[in-house]
């Protein structure tokens, strides 16, 4: 995929990961629209980048993310890159009575909300001669990790629908990109500690992104970084052969 010249929509892009490839393909020279749910953090991007687009957004919401992509086509036609990277991380057991409420928050943004950006960008991106939907999952989406299953859960179902929507639109002008950090250093998980202040732990954000994005240069449609290389192991070989 080229780096430069495009549009593109990034959620979950006022801090870690999103943050970081927003300001990353700014700099790239490409038009670059950013959603989040906190708006004094889009203003103070705004601020900081006049060129960026900013709409506040909960991508948990079926009716907010109709109206994203509804208004990001009609203000910026030529949007042709999607990066799904909104994502919560509430660490909710499941050996006790769960809090649906929680649950169901989880897999709407975790899950949900990046299937239905996409289908609904769906008809627009296969108008263009040069578009992607970018997905980020975990190394968790391999091998989960039990203290926080829901979380893990959502990711592996977001790279087993990855596998098909790539395989689906193999024949189109869109490339589907699965990148699936290791922990990084983020904000990510902030939801269920009490030290709000408390990062995550793991990689610094500008390690991943520069691996990140040296898989989307090279058009590595599978761009595992640092330890989550080590949980991919090899357990979809047998999905070109069910699905020739």
């Amino acid at each position: 995929m080229k780096l430069s010249g495009n549009t593109i929509l990034i959620t979950g892009a006022t801090s870690g990961i999103g943050l970081a490839f927003a300001e990353e393909f700014y700099r790239l020279g490409n038009k670059v629209i950013i959603c989040g749910r906190r708006a004094e953090r889009l203003q103070d991007l705004k601020t900081k980048y006049p060129d960026m687009s900013i709409k506040q957004c909960d991508v948990s919401n079926e009716n907010e993310r109709k109206d994203l992509i509804k208004w990001a086509i009609a203000e910026h036609p030529k949007l042709n890159v999607i990066i799904n990277n909104a994502g919560v991380q509430t660490g909710q057991p499941i050996n006790e009575a769960l809090d649906l409420n929680k649950l169901r928050y989880e897999m709407e943004v975790n899950f949900n909300a990046p299937i239905h950006i996409a289908s609904l960008a769906m008809p627009h991106l296969q108008t263009l001669k040069d578009a992607a939907i970018i997905n980020i999952t975990s190394g968790l989406a391999y091998v989960p990790i039990a203290f926080m299953p829901i979380y893990c859960a959502t990711k592996a179902a977001l790279h087993s629908v990855t596998l098909s929507l790539r395989h689906q639109l193999k024949n189109t002008s869109i490339k589907v990109f699965e990148i699936a950090p290791p922990s990084v250093d983020t904000e990510l998980g902030h939801e269920r500690r009490t030290d709000k202040t408390q990062s995550h732990g793991g990689i610094p954000v500008k390690v991943f992104l520069s691996e990140a994005m040296e898989g989307i240069a090279n058009d590595t449609l599978e761009t595992m970084v640092g330890q989550a290389k080590g949980l991919r192991l090899k357990r979809e070989d047998a999905f070109d052969f069910m699905n020739k």
